[in-house]
């Protein structure tokens, strides 16, 4: 197996080779003309004129009013795309998309999206008032009528999207995305989403696949961002954005985008975490928005001047002004497998040669997969009788009904109904006379060998997702190695191996602020399909190999020489 090791030298060599600085695209030869004083203004008559601009209400329907009236003074048309969806604690809702397009010299199109909407919560003054505000402010510099007597042609068409349910996981978006005629033709788009916060400005890069926007986008986002502010914007730290390829989520309205290979990126300073109560006009930062409006300003031409550059996806993990190429971290994470698999199958077949009892430890391990197996049939059943969500478009904000407030009721019923299937497999697992070490290794060659056919699986699914089975492949390998020694020794392996499936936890708490509701918002991503079905087994009869070899360093391990 150290032998084995040395593979991952030229995959570790190759992956150096990826790493590349991307060039911004070219500065704009004007400067941007951005009106701060006049988008603060805008901003505060939306958030005070419609305080609440929850999809499918008689003020949703205003404010949509509101914003085709003002770019209706500049000339420009406002076309209206209405739908009807079921909105989690909202309910059946029509919801309306206002697409404004600006011809250019080709058909290919950069479109700049901001959602409309709110929770209701608040005013909503910086999410996303100030992205809308933004949005009729880049508007005016396209003006036919009005202010502006000459107009840019610009050399791409542009497309200006005030969505509807952006407040919501990104519905307009979304719905944009999967049937706008114009949808072929987008090379790049850039997100709005609250400008006018006191947090410094971000882009967030996380879409419905293991896909990111192009090196060319996001720096020439960051440093047209940079150029207003002094100091570029942040972004997901290189191991959330791991964490983002191997579990990708995507919250936000760069998502849907992202998931059909457009690139595209979202600038925010409103956190992604729950609807803050105090989002009101008083508290907007002006100076700060004015910074943010210019750089989106400069940002789309510097987009319109070399499109070419930045078109298209792949998965990257950017470090600073580098990036890396996702394939080349994949095929690290691959050649980390052979060293397992080898030292793995080398113990079972050394096991089978001396003649252990590893029917046992078979059926053992059966017994466990198979609890595993009721417990992900129980809550499907859940998302059955609507406990849990089912069949989402776009992943659920972090206080949505379906995180936020679950039904009791139904919980306890698929907590009797969890209980009815473990009880009987626990009462068969239960330790019951003298376990041999020969009874105990061959527990730990079954547990080991599955669990490598478990990491092939995971990445024929999704290579990144070995990221999270990683930790447990070589520290369990080593657990019959110190099986004889003392228990801490055992429970630190044990535990190191746990840290894959806690670090994609943890990092999706950090993003959406979810605290403690975090394994619940991760089930409603299950049950409502942003996790495939393929690798939700796996993490199944990974949670099976997890529990036995758990046993087995407990102590608590028996094997089952029998069906009955």
């Amino acid at each position: 197996m150290r032998a084995a090791l040395l593979l991952l030298a030229p995959a570790l060599l190759i992956a150096s080779f990826t790493v590349a600085r991307p060039e911004p695209l070219p500065a704009p030869t004007l400067p941007p003309s951005f009106d701060g004083a006049s988008a603060v203004a805008t901003d505060t008559e939306l958030a005070r004129d419609y305080p609440s601009r929850v999809p499918g209400t008689a003020a949703a329907d205003g404010a949509a009013r509101w914003y085709a009236g003002k770019l209706a003074v500049y000339g420009l048309r406002a076309l209206e795309d209405t739908w009807e969806e079921e909105i989690p604690g909202v309910g059946r809702a029509r919801l309306r998309n206002l697409v404004t397009v600006v011809p250019g010299t080709t058909d290919y199109a950069i479109v700049v999206v901001a959602h409309r909407d709110n929770t209701g919560a608040s005013p909503g003054a910086n999410d996303n008032a100030s992205g809308t505000a933004a949005l009729i402010e880049l508007a005016r510099g396209y003006a036919t009528s009005g202010t502006v007597t000459e107009r840019p042609e610009p050399e791409h068409t542009l497309v200006l999207l005030s969505s509807d349910g952006g407040a919501y996981g990104g519905l307009g978006a979304e719905r944009f995305a999967s049937t706008s005629p114009l949808r072929s033709k987008v090379l790049a788009v850039v997100s709005l989403d609250g400008l006018a916060g006191n947090a410094p400005p971000r882009l967030e890069l996380a879409g419905f696949e293991p896909r990111s926007p192009a090196p060319a986008l996001v720096r020439t986002a960051s440093v047209r961002i940079a150029e207003q502010t002094v100091t570029e914007p942040s972004r997901p730290g290189w191991l959330a954005q791991l964490v983002d390829l191997g579990v990708p989520f995507g919250y936000g309205e760069q998502g849907p985008f992202l998931a059909r290979g457009i690139s595209a990126v979202r600038i925010a300073t409103a956190p992604d975490g729950r609807a803050d109560t105090g989002d009101v006009p008083e508290i907007l930062n002006a100076g700060g928005f004015a910074r943010l409006g210019r750089a989106a300003e400069s940002l789309l031409s510097s987009l319109d001047a070399g499109i070419a550059l930045s078109g298209g996806t792949a998965s990257y993990v950017y470090l600073g002004d580098r990036a890396i190429r996702g394939w080349a971290i994949e095929l690290v994470l691959l050649a980390s497998l052979p060293p397992f698999l080898i030292g793995a199958i080398d113990l079972f077949t050394r096991s089978r040669r001396r003649g252990l009892a590893l029917r046992g430890a078979w059926l053992s391990l059966r017994t466990r997969l198979g609890m595993w197996l009721w417990a992900g049939g129980v809550v499907w059943l859940g998302a059955l009788i609507g406990v849990f969500p089912r069949d989402g478009t776009v992943t659920p904000p972090p206080d949505s009904p379906v995180v936020s407030r679950w039904p009791v009721a139904g919980l306890l019923v698929l907590a009797v109904v969890l209980a009815a299937g473990w009880w009987p497999a626990r009462r068969r697992l239960a330790p019951r006379g003298h376990v041999t070490p020969e009874d105990e290794l061959a527990g730990y060659a079954v547990s080991l060998l599955a669990l490598g056919a478990i990491a092939i699986a995971t990445a024929a699914v999704n290579p990144h997702a070995l990221l999270f089975l990683v930790p447990s492949l070589y520290a369990w390998l080593w657990l019959p190695q110190v099986h004889a020694r003392s228990g801490w020794a055992r429970d630190a392996l044990y535990g190191i191996g746990l840290i894959g499936p806690v670090l994609a936890l943890v990092s999706i708490a950090e993003q959406l602020g979810l605290g403690l509701d975090a394994p619940l918002y991760v089930t409603g991503l299950i049950t409502a399909g942003f996790v495939p079905w393929a690798a939700v087994l796996a993490l199944l009869a990974w949670a099976a190999v997890a529990s036995q070899l758990g046993a087995l360093a407990a102590g608590r391990y028996v094997p089952r020489h029998s069906d009955r």
